[in-house]
């Protein structure tokens, strides 16, 4: 009986060894077929020329875009610079509107016409006025030239129209409040009244309010 058993255990040792065989030739003919896969022969080499023109593309792209991002931040470094005050500027406009207005209300006061007091008061006025509109210009801040000019959107805004037959329609008569530029840049627009033809009343249009008035 000892005989039978070693002889079975031979027999499993047996069986196990030709399946180590076995697994081992399997995974001998993958490796095989996965370094024939990986072989650098099936890949397709580029020529030297060919990879350096393509380096040089690269490259190139490259620097073109890094002179590209030099440039916008070259530009938005300026605009920062140049436009910084810009809506400083802007509520700065806001004395001279204040200033204008404080003028017009003293000259319409019936009270104060004609007085000394008035005068001198309208010429500290006159003296503020001219040395806030200097210190503009040294800062680039120029007001827009509007009377008898031709409306431009970019630099005019039409409140009104004012029926004026002496002026080419379109054309700037009266000016609400004036406008400014800083560096050529819109600071604000001109708020204006412009011309317009005078509509003429056909003979219809008068017998009907004649008739109009009688009842």
């Amino acid at each position: 009986m000892e005989k039978e058993q070693n002889q079975k255990v031979n027999e499993e040792q047996v069986s196990s060894e030709k399946k180590d065989q076995d697994q081992s030739s399997e995974d001998n003919e993958i490796g095989k077929n996965s370094i024939k896969e990986e072989s650098p022969e099936d890949k397709i080499e580029l020529p030297l020329e060919d990879k350096v023109k393509e380096l040089e593309d690269k490259l190139a792209r490259t620097f073109a875009e890094m002179e590209n991002q030099r440039r916008r931040f070259e530009k938005e470094r300026e605009d920062a610079f140049e436009y910084g005050g810009f809506a400083f500027a802007k509520e700065a406009l806001s004395l001279i509107d204040n200033l204008e207005r404080s003028k017009s209300i003293l000259e319409s006061d019936d009270k104060l016409k004609e007085t000394d007091a008035l005068k001198k008061t309208l010429e500290h006025f006159d003296i503020i006025h001219k040395d806030l509109i200097s210190i503009f210009n040294k800062n680039n801040i120029k007001p827009i030239e509007s009377l008898n000019k031709k409306l431009d959107p970019n630099f005019h805004q039409a409140m009104i129209e004012i029926e004026d037959d002496s002026k080419d329609p379109g054309t700037i008569i009266q000016e609400i409040q004036k406008g400014f530029t800083i560096k050529e840049r819109l600071l604000r627009p001109s708020l204006v009244g412009v011309a317009k033809k005078k509509q003429e009343k056909s003979p219809k249009n008068e017998e009907n309010k004649e008739n109009s008035n009688d009842k």
